[in-house]
């Protein structure tokens, strides 16, 4: 066993471990329940994390489920969080028809959202952030998207610069330049699901669900001819360009 592979799988445990705690503080500190509205998240949250683009230039994905992610950590308790966030990553990383298991990988993704979900719950609940004279419905929300933000990406960049040797710093600013501006549409959609849902209830992320596609689909043909321009040879592209 090389050092690459002794240092990646030395990571994933460590990522494990770090989702396991968190699981479990999660579980000490969750109270109240909300079973109809956790329901309703985790199969929104499932369904649309199969829906994923290829971030280019980098061996990673990203799913549109991260608006239900969101209203999880905001409104339910810590394990609840945790749970759709843990159960959702393993719909999104169960395999096609056909292809292989990976399970290095299932584990590593599924302890990497466990951990973020369960961070940015427990950031949100602390209490000097509730009793902050600044606080309010907005910071709080920015705030846990932050830490989500955060938790989510360092790993992934961590897991990345090891398997392909990258200098973690740049796998990161890249997973930021193609990820935040989707953080913060996410936030946005959060926020009014939030409003709306304070008169319809949970049924108003079924709203949601059509607006993910989209954006989906919008993602999908942008990330399609990024990638395209990125394997193209610039003679080519000059060449097609007319110059």
């Amino acid at each position: 066993m090389d050092r690459t592979t002794r240092l990646t799988k030395l990571f994933i445990s460590m990522m494990l471990l770090a989702a396991t705690t968190s699981t479990v503080y999660a579980g000490i500190a969750s109270h109240a329940l909300h079973w109809y509205y956790a329901l309703a998240l985790l199969t929104l949250a499932a369904a649309t994390s199969r829906m994923k683009v290829k971030l280019p230039g980098i061996e990673g994905n990203m799913s549109v489920n991260l608006p239900f992610l969101l209203m999880a950590v905001v409104n339910l308790s810590a394990i609840e969080a945790v749970s759709i966030a843990s159960l959702s990553t393993v719909v999104q990383c169960w395999p096609q028809p056909g292809a292989k298991f990976k399970l290095e990988k299932m584990l590593f993704n599924t302890g990497m959202m466990a951990f973020a979900a369960g961070l940015a719950n427990l950031f949100l609940q602390a209490g000097w952030m509730v009793r902050a004279s600044w606080t309010s419905q907005p910071v709080l929300l920015a705030s846990a998207t932050l830490v989500f933000f955060v938790g989510q990406t360092v790993p992934v960049a961590g897991i990345i610069s090891l398997t392909q040797s990258q200098p973690m710093r740049r796998v990161w600013m890249s997973i930021v330049q193609l990820s935040f501006p989707y953080y913060i549409v996410s936030m946005g959609i959060t926020s009014m699901l939030n409003l709306v849902g304070r008169g319809f209830g949970w049924p108003a992320a079924l709203v949601v669900f059509p607006v993910m596609y989209g954006i989906h689909r919008s993602y999908r043909i942008y990330f399609g001819r990024e990638a395209e321009a990125r394997s193209t040879p610039p003679l080519t592209r000059a060449a097609s360009a007319g110059v």
